[in-house]
């Protein structure tokens, strides 16, 4: 192939190297000049064009893409047509697209001209999802090489889709007195969510004591029972599996079955356990499958429920991606370890800094141009109020967010000790103040109390409260206020969330980033205070409040 600039006149049949944008219209990239489009281009000024002339031996792009394409084995795949160098394959069922990397490799190695970029090995694809895209690079290639590239294709699938199987599937789950009912409600949902995707169905729901015997028969119970299609069994065990020798799979030996393997090298999904009984396989699921986030309890199921093979050998060769960035940091203990000065190891407890929002417009309190932060309780202006909540239930420095009226704001807090963040864009919402809120509370934050300023019945006794449920679950818990039953404030986010915190737009909270997180959350009733926000003129005289501001 010839490449490069030519004179106008000299470029009928020549291949536009680049798009030019015309008084009505444009010549895309890969048009072959007619005289009709050379006449164009005179007439906007060009005297010169760069064109590509393809030698004897050349195909144009498409035609290459095309080629090449044709070496693929069709099943559960639709292609796009070919379209400036590029062929795109989808998904035509819901399933596991697996790759081989040698292959795709080679293919990749027969030219820089011709390209192969494909999803990663194993991952849950839906219909039409993407999964692979051939791009002819230059203009034209070597029918040679695309033969050859073909070639490689049709030898032996280089990707395919794995259609998932559906199944029925029973959920052993086993008790202990620290294992709340509304955890296993929730592991359920999250289960069958997963189910979902592969047409496969929850059959069974057992609760049995975290026993071997018990385990086993329930086991044992669900393999025998008969059904419409192949059958898998989960266990979910309320205590961690520990050694070959704990209860899961000591009960799958009970119940006549075989470990295949314990553990794998995924992270999060370290504690998995793999069985086997008659033609039935068992999942003992590490703890952290209750979340609907990825760990490595998917990578397995999704391959059974792909029809692979799944066992130690391939357990252990999930190591070099087992690291999963996307889930939140790891647990961490609930008093952190340091060196301090001397070199001495000390323990210290977690982290929580206070954040208190008073940015806020106050556009419901009306046309008077009362601040609902002003109004005084017992003669002491409610953002005070608020404040000194904070700070008598903490033992870190409070932060407080200010932006309407800040100067008034700050007058009201006169001679606290406190770290003033100032938010420019209060305005936009909530979002703002929530970011400017972690702007302030420092890196060696473990969690952020969020505090509404405006809720007069929080005491430090609540917030206390909060805090020491916090500590409880070592920093790994979103801990909420409620009332009833019913969300409110204030709340206790996890460093683990800061980083979506900071996505956030708009005049929104953090509940949306509470919900999709993937943490446990621990509601703590403290009464009607949790309700209790003074949003208008008639809210705060009906909590005996006056307006000065």
């Amino acid at each position: 192939m010839r490449f490069g600039p030519v004179p106008l006149g000299d470029a009928e049949e020549g291949i536009l190297a680049h798009a030019v944008a015309l008084p009505e219209g444009r010549l895309a990239k890969g048009t072959r000049l007619g005289a009709t489009d050379v006449a164009a281009l005179a007439a906007i000024g060009m005297d010169r064009v760069v064109v590509a002339r393809l030698g004897p031996d050349d195909i144009g792009e498409d035609e290459a893409a095309t080629l090449i394409a044709a070496g693929i084995v069709p099943d559960y795949l639709t292609f796009s047509p070919a379209s400036t160098g590029r062929l795109n394959l989808h998904a035509a069922e819901d399933g596991l697209f697996v790759a081989t990397r040698d292959r795709v490799d080679r293919f990749n190695r027969i030219d820089p001209a011709i390209t192969l970029a494909c999803l990663a090995d194993h991952v849950a694809v839906r219909a039409g999802d993407m999964v692979a895209t051939i791009k002819i690079i230059p203009l034209a290639v070597d029918r040679r090489r695309a033969e050859q590239a073909a070639s490689i294709l049709a030898e032996a699938p280089a990707f395919a889709i794995k259609p998932f199987i559906p199944r029925d599937v029973t959920l052993v789950s086993t008790l202990l007195p620290s294992l709340k009912v509304q955890v296993m409600d929730k592991t359920r949902r999250v289960l069958e969510d997963r189910l979902r995707r592969s047409g496969s169905r929850l059959t069974g729901d057992v609760r049995v004591a975290h026993e071997q015997n018990a385990v086993a028969e329930a086991i044992r119970n669900a393999v025998a029972e008969p059904r419409d299609q192949s059958r898998l069994v989960i266990v979910f065990g309320a205590s961690a599996v520990t050694d070959r020798d704990d209860v899961i799979p000591a009960a799958i030996r009970a119940a006549g079955g075989e470990v295949d393997h314990l553990g794998m090298p995924v992270d999060p999904g370290n504690l998995l356990v793999l069985g086997t009984l008659g033609n039935v396989r068992i999942i003992g699921a590490p703890g952290c499958a209750r979340s609907p986030k990825e760990n490595g309890f998917d990578w397995v199921l999704d391959r059974i429920l792909a029809g692979e093979t799944v066992g130690a050998r391939e357990i252990t060769g999930m190591g070099v991606g087992g690291l999963l960035a996307e889930i939140p940091t790891r647990p961490r203990p609930r008093a952190r370890s340091e060196v301090d000065g001397n070199g001495v190891q000390a323990i210290r407890p977690l982290i929580v800094r206070a954040v208190v929002l008073a940015a806020g417009q106050a556009s419901r309190m009306g046309t008077a141009g009362h601040h609902k932060l002003l109004a005084e309780f017992d003669g002491m202006p409610l953002v005070r109020r608020t404040t000194e909540v904070a700070l008598a239930a903490s033992r870190e420095p409070v932060t407080i967010v200010t932006g309407h009226r800040a100067g008034e704001i700050r007058g009201a807090l006169s001679g606290l000790d406190l770290v003033f963040m100032h938010n420019d864009d209060f305005a936009s919402g909530m979002a703002s103040s929530l970011i400017a809120g972690l702007d302030g509370i420092g890196p060696e934050a473990d969690g952020m109390l969020v505090l509404l300023a405006d809720m007069p019945g929080v005491t430090a006794g609540d917030v206390r409260r909060l805090i020491a449920a916090f500590e409880e679950q070592g920093g790994q818990a979103v801990v909420r206020a409620v009332y009833g039953g019913k969300r409110g404030n204030p709340v206790i986010l996890p460093r683990a969330l800061f980083p979506a915190l900071r996505k956030l737009e708009g005049d929104v909270g953090a509940r949306h980033v509470i919900e999709t997180g993937g943490l446990p959350v621990v509601d703590v009733d403290i009464g009607p205070a949790a309700h209790l926000d003074l949003d208008t003129p008639e809210a705060i005289a009906a909590a005996g409040g006056v307006l000065k501001g």
